[in-house]
C-alpha cells in the first residue's frame, strides 16, 4: 500500500474522530437558548386537580383528575423546608412526569411552638437552588410562596402583610435568578378571617401589601385564590362574594380597584365542602351533597375562562382536624361519593410545554483512546 495513502487513510480517520467530537462537544455543551415562562391557558389545560397530604395518594390522583378524557391535571403539594431531599423528591417528580400530574408546590417552614416559623431571606437562595436541581414534569414550575400568612399563626404569631410581601418578593427574585421557568404564585389568603387580633381581615391585608410592595405584583405570575364556601365551608355553590366559592371574582376585582391591571391567571388551590363523616370533626353536609356541589361548581363559576388550576382540599386525611374535608373513607380504601363524580365530569386533554432534560448514570466519553 502506498505510504501517501495510508497517512492520508490515518488524516481522514482523525477528521472524521475529530468532527464526531465536535458535534457531541456541541449538543451537550452549547448553551440552551433562555426560556421562560409560558401562559398556562395559551396551551390546552386540564384544570382539574386535587390537594393531598399524602404522597403515596398519586396513583389515586391521577386516577380522579385524569380520567374521563383528561390528561395532566394538577397537583397541589407542600415541601417543608426540612425535606429538602432531592433524592427523594426527584423520584417523586418523576412519578407525576409519568402519571401526567402537573405540581402546584407550596413553601412551607416548619411549626416552631404553636405557629409557623417565619420564612427567613438568607434561605431563598437555598430553596432556589434546592428546588432547581429537580427534573420538573412541565416547562413551568409553579411554586406558591407560603400560606394564609394573614392568620398570625402561619406567620410566627404575627400579621405583618409588609413583612410578607417583603420576603415573598426575595424569594421570587431568588428564584427568578436560578431559572427563569419558575412561576411564582403569592400565599392564598383566608378570605373570611376578620381582623381580631389573631387574623386579619383580607382586603386590609392586600391593601397594606401593595402599599408596602407594588413591585411585588409585578413580581409573581399568577393568583393564588383559598375560595371556600363559607361560612361554615358549607355555603352555596352558586353563591358570590367575598368568602364564597366565587371569591376569586372578588380578589380579583379588588386587585382592579387597587390600580393592578396585570391579568392573572387564576389557581384555586383550595376550596370545598366539610362533610359528616369526619371522625373527631363533623361538617353540616352529608358527602353526597358534597358531590352535588361540586357538580354545580364545576358547571357554574368554576367554567370561568381564567381559572388554569382547581386542586379541592382534600383527597386524604385520617384524622383530626381536616378528616370532615377527607374525600377518601376513614379508615377504608374506598371514597366518598365527591370522588366518583369529579372523576366523571368531563375534562380537557391536556397539552402542557415540556422540556425535555436527562442526566446520564454512566459516563459517555471513555476515559482513555484505544489505539487505531
Amino acid at each position: 500500500m502506498p505510504r501517501d495513502f495510508v497517512l492520508c487513510s490515518l488524516y481522514n480517520g482523525s477528521m472524521r474522530f475529530s468532527i464526531i467530537v465536535c458535534i457531541l462537544f456541541l449538543l451537550f455543551f452549547w448553551p440552551l437558548p433562555i426560556r421562560a415562562i409560558y401562559d398556562p391557558l395559551s396551551v390546552p389545560n386540564n384544570k382539574f386537580g386535587i390537594h393531598i397530604a399524602e404522597l403515596t395518594d398519586l396513583k389515586d390522583t391521577a386516577n380522579l383528575v385524569n380520567f374521563n378524557q383528561g390528561d395532566w391535571g394538577y397537583v397541589t403539594l407542600v415541601i417543608q423546608d426540612g425535606d429538602k431531599n432531592t433524592g427523594k423528591w426527584q423520584e417523586i417528580f418523576d412519578t407525576m412526569r409519568r402519571l401526567h400530574l402537573i405540581p402546584i408546590v407550596r413553601l412551607a417552614t416548619h411549626p416552631e411552638g404553636d405557629s409557623w416559623k417565619i420564612p427567613q431571606k438568607e434561605d431563598a437562595k437555598r430553596w432556589a437552588e434546592f428546588l432547581n436541581s429537580l427534573i420538573w414534569p412541565v416547562e413551568n414550575r409553579y411554586v406558591v410562596l407560603f400560606n394564609e400568612p394573614n392568620h398570625s399563626k402561619e406567620w410566627g404569631n404575627t400579621i405583618n402583610p409588609e413583612e410578607y410581601t417583603d420576603v415573598a418578593l426575595w424569594y421570587a427574585n431568588a428564584l427568578k435568578e436560578k431559572s427563569s421557568d419558575f412561576f411564582i404564585l403569592p400565599a392564598g389568603l383566608d378570605m373570611s378571617a376578620s381582623s381580631d387580633g389573631k387574623a386579619i381581615d383580607g382586603a386590609e391585608y392586600i391593601q397594606r401589601m401593595y402599599a408596602s410592595h407594588p413591585d411585588f405584583f409585578s413580581a409573581i405570575d399568577g393568583w393564588t385564590s383559598h375560595s371556600y364556601p363559607n361560612p361554615g365551608f358549607s355555603g352555596s355553590p352558586w353563591a358570590t362574594g367575598k368568602g364564597t366559592i366565587a371569591g376569586f371574582v372578588w380578589e380579583m376585582n379588588l386587585l382592579k380597584s387597587l390600580g393592578i391591571t396585570k391579568p392573572f391567571p387564576i389557581f384555586i388551590t383550595e376550596t370545598g365542602w366539610t362533610h359528616n363523616q369526619g371522625k373527631y370533626t363533623v361538617g353540616r353536609l352529608t358527602p353526597n351533597d358534597v358531590a352535588s356541589n361540586l357538580a354545580f361548581a364545576a358547571s357554574g363559576i368554576w367554567s370561568d375562562p381564567r381559572i388554569v388550576a382547581i386542586t379541592p382540599f382534600l383527597l386524604n386525611y385520617q384524622g383530626s382536624p381536616f378528616d370532615n374535608f377527607s374525600w377518601k373513607k376513614l379508615g377504608s380504601p374506598d371514597f366518598f361519593p365527591q370522588y366518583e363524580l369529579y372523576q366523571k365530569l368531563i375534562k380537557m386533554t391536556g397539552v402542557p410545554n415540556q422540556k425535555e432534560s436527562f442526566s446520564f448514570k454512566e459516563p459517555i466519553f471513555p476515559d482513555r483512546l484505544v489505539t487505531n
